[in-house]
């Protein structure tokens, strides 16, 4: 996507070396960065350089083509233990696992350092064309919801809620939840983006904001507490949400304070969607709330927030210092809660039957 008139993916190799936008610095500092080694590719995921379930995912991969690089001659288990250590970085994105699982298959058919490495590359590559290849997908989906509720409302703009960012810095490019945006700004639909902050880490203010801008989408930075007040007075048209991990039966995991959002959509009769690709779903489990793995981030992130001042960005401290915090990352909504999940293969109900009609492979 668009970065001042110039086209970008959120990572990409070139010659051997791979290339991040470190998203912490962002939108006042737009800073790339080289992976240089699987422990970096590491921290990368851990600390929030990259975030979001595809990026993450594909960060992973490119992670074990860098510990392919380094490793001894044939040495499967230096591989293996830096996949470990990978797996260990973001335990709630499912992404992270896939990505890894896939490319440990194909590293350990090669036979020899120089096949291995070839093997992962190729598969990080193919891991990350193809993340973008379902975005692409999603958006077109997403599109024709959008078209429908458009043709309600000749001359005024639909309105869509997101939450946190889903967007092509979360993926590779298009993102999930903004990809029927995008596409529907570019078809020439009126379109208007409320975009909730996302406390702690403003994930929304910050990153979705500057995707919007940076494409010419009309949108407006709100606080987390503003949505439900917007579906009552009829300012919302629809919620898209992206997904870090959904369940066989069509519950999802996603940034803190999604649940609340579908809670506010479900009262006041707003369709809440979720965009998420086939890497996103974990056929393993059914039960959210149950079965998926909550990541408790640090306590940091709540007391501190961060900002621009006098051209420097800056840590300032928003609670009494000795107050306690908790930073649970993500929760879960119920699959009655969601309106539809909109797929690289369509949009279907988020149960497990319509989930298993779109990936009958999975039955």
């Amino acid at each position: 996507m668009n970065i001042q008139g110039k086209h970008y993916q959120s990572i990409w190799e070139e010659a051997g070396e791979v290339y991040i936008i470190d998203q912490r610095k962002l939108p006042h500092q737009l800073v790339i960065e080289s992976l240089e080694s699987w422990e970096e590719a590491a921290t990368a995921i851990r600390d929030m350089y990259v975030r979001g379930a595809p990026l993450i995912g594909a960060t992973a991969a490119y992670g074990l083509y860098l510990a392919a690089k380094a490793a001894p001659e044939d040495a499967q288990e230096y591989i293996e233990r830096a996949a470990r250590f990978l797996g260990e970085t973001r335990p709630t994105a499912v992404d992270l696992f896939f990505a890894l699982q896939g490319s440990l298959k194909v590293i350990a058919q090669a036979s020899g350092k120089a096949a291995k490495t070839a093997a992962a590359l190729q598969y990080a590559k193919d891991f990350a064309q193809t993340s973008a290849d379902h975005c692409h997908a999603i958006g077109k989906h997403g599109l024709e919801l959008i078209r429908a509720i458009a043709k309600n409302k000749p001359g005024e703009p639909v309105n869509i809620l997101t939450h946190c960012n889903a967007g092509w810095l979360a993926c590779i490019d298009y993102g999930t939840a903004t990809a029927p945006i995008y596409l529907a700004h570019d078809a020439g639909i009126p379109v208007h983006v409320w975009v909730d902050e996302t406390r702690p880490r403003n994930q929304g203010s910050k990153l979705t904001a500057y995707e919007l801008l940076n494409h010419g989408v009309p949108h407006t930075v709100i606080t987390d507490n503003t949505g439900g007040h917007l579906m009552q007075h009829g300012m919302v048209d629809m919620v898209i949400v992206g997904s870090d991990r959904t369940t066989r039966q069509g519950d999802v995991a996603n940034k803190i304070g999604t649940y609340l959002k579908a809670l506010a959509a479900h009262d006041n009769g707003v369709p809440f969607y979720v965009a998420l690709p086939y890497s996103s779903f974990d056929w393993t489990i059914r039960d959210g709330l149950q079965e998926i793995p909550i990541e408790e981030r640090d306590a940091a992130e709540v007391k501190y927030i961060e900002g621009l001042s006098d051209g420097a960005i800056h840590n300032v401290l928003i609670t009494p210092e000795g107050s306690p915090a908790k930073n649970y990352g993500f929760d879960v909504t119920p699959a009655r809660l969601v309106s539809g999940l909109i797929t690289e293969r369509g949009i279907c109900a988020a149960s497990e039957a319509a989930l298993l009609d779109l990936y009958p492979e999975h039955r």
